[in-house]
């Protein structure tokens, strides 16, 4: 099997479930090559990944700029325009400009302030839980839990009331499917839409907050927080909440459910966690590590460079399999085994350097209080059923995960 033929079979049920053996092969076989498939350097070791998410100079993700020298009339698809509007499609300066306008609000104090916000929510959709499953029923995870959980904990954040939680996430789910590049002409009509939709949406949030301020950040971000700072443009605003609640929600739901159905996969895990509910952080981190829901990254290099021995041209595509370097042996020890208790520093799983993830540590603190509590309250949690994954070998997660107690 090639290099190419083996990316292929990450979209088979087989892949889908474990792409783990996949990228084994390519680091053993083809840490470096270049991907027909893909349209550019494929990259699986963490000694590779990790620099080029590191060298913000070199590598460039794949902004406006360079769509219009590669995708000739992109910005006729809505979907597309959105995405590369937004802070994770753009380089610096303007990438360094608009991080530092959101950082000023989006602080650290403001995260760790949320945390009475996210332990009432995590204890409500937890109650919600418990009553669906009385007297031995099954719950499904993922709706009952996951996304009320996320969708609560960044809505307080943002300010949108639990009314639009459901049309929000119908909308961002739609969006999310951009990713597919076989999607159908039907398809595509209705991610453009939900674009439109979802960018109509906060834009009327922001009008809304400008005539009557909330204590949210929407509110937080129209206003110059010194006489002499910087004033946020309103599309500089709108971007911001549409990265922030886009992907505030998503790729934590993913990653919790994921690694809550490897915890009940692998019992003497989930007995040490219920034992100490005090393991519940470096639980986090291990999930997020050892099947994160965000596979890929990519970037461009801006000039010709060596990467592990091999020579990239300017221009060129490079993938980054996240995933892959998450398990690298030569970066964690027994990289395929998953310990709650590994002490072993963290993987890619929110990328590095200049892109690092925006809600890295809003999401550490939500997946933390979920995993405390749930040690704490369920013991004798089980799957009770045919767990569903999302056919997406970019952004994994579960569509459906049965538990019970």
């Amino acid at each position: 099997m090639s290099a190419d033929e083996a990316l292929l079979s990450l979209s088979t049920p087989a892949g889908l479930a474990d792409p783990y053996p996949v990228y084994a092969k390519l680091r053993e076989e083809a840490p470096i090559f270049r991907s027909e498939v893909f349209g550019g350097w494929v990259l699986s070791r963490f000694a590779d990944c990790q620099p080029v998410l590191a060298d913000g100079e070199t590598f460039l993700v794949l902004d406006a700029q360079w769509r219009d020298r590669h995708m000739p009339g992109w910005r006729d698809n809505p979907a597309m325009a959105l995405l590369a509007d937004l802070l994770p499609w753009k380089n610096p300066p303007e990438h360094t400009r608009e991080r530092r306008l959101l950082m000023r609000d989006f602080t650290v104090r403001r995260v760790q302030a949320l945390e009475p916000a996210v332990r009432r929510a995590v204890d409500r959709v937890l109650d919600r839980f418990a009553d669906a499953t009385a007297d031995g029923a099954t719950a499904e995870f993922v709706s009952t839990v996951l996304y009320p959980l996320g969708m609560a904990v960044i809505g307080d954040l943002v300010g949108v009331p639990e009314a639009d939680h459901d049309r929000l996430r119908r909308v961002t789910d739609l969006i999310g499917k951009q990713v597919n590049p076989a999607m159908s002409a039907d398809l595509r009509a209705e991610v453009d839409a939900a674009a439109v939709e979802f960018r109509a949406y906060f834009a009327d949030l922001i009008a809304l907050r400008r005539a009557e301020p909330q204590d949210d950040l929407t509110s937080a971000l129209l206003v110059r927080p010194t006489a002499d700072a910087e004033l946020m443009s309103e599309e500089d605003a709108l971007n911001s909440l549409l990265v922030l609640f886009g992907g505030g929600y998503e790729t934590t739901a993913g990653a919790l459910g994921i690694g809550i159905h490897a915890l009940l996969t692998h019992p003497d895990q989930f007995a040490l966690l219920t034992g100490d509910p005090g393991l519940a952080a470096g639980a986090a981190e291990e999930m997020l590590r050892w099947d994160g829901s965000a596979q890929m990254s990519q970037r461009a290099a801006v000039r010709p460079t060596v990467l592990g021995g091999v020579e990239i041209a300017a221009e060129d595509v490079i993938v980054i399999l996240n995933g892959a370097a998450n398990r690298d042996p030569a970066r964690f020890a027994d990289p395929d085994r998953f310990d709650i208790t590994r002490d072993a520093g963290r993987g890619l799983f929110f990328g590095h350097g200049l892109h690092l993830c925006l809600g890295a540590a809003l999401a550490r603190l939500e997946m933390t209080v979920l995993l405390e509590q749930l040690g704490k309250r369920f013991p004798t949690l089980r799957i009770a059923g045919e767990v569903e994954r999302r056919q997406n070998p970019a952004l994994r997660g579960m569509v459906a995960l049965p538990l019970t107690r």
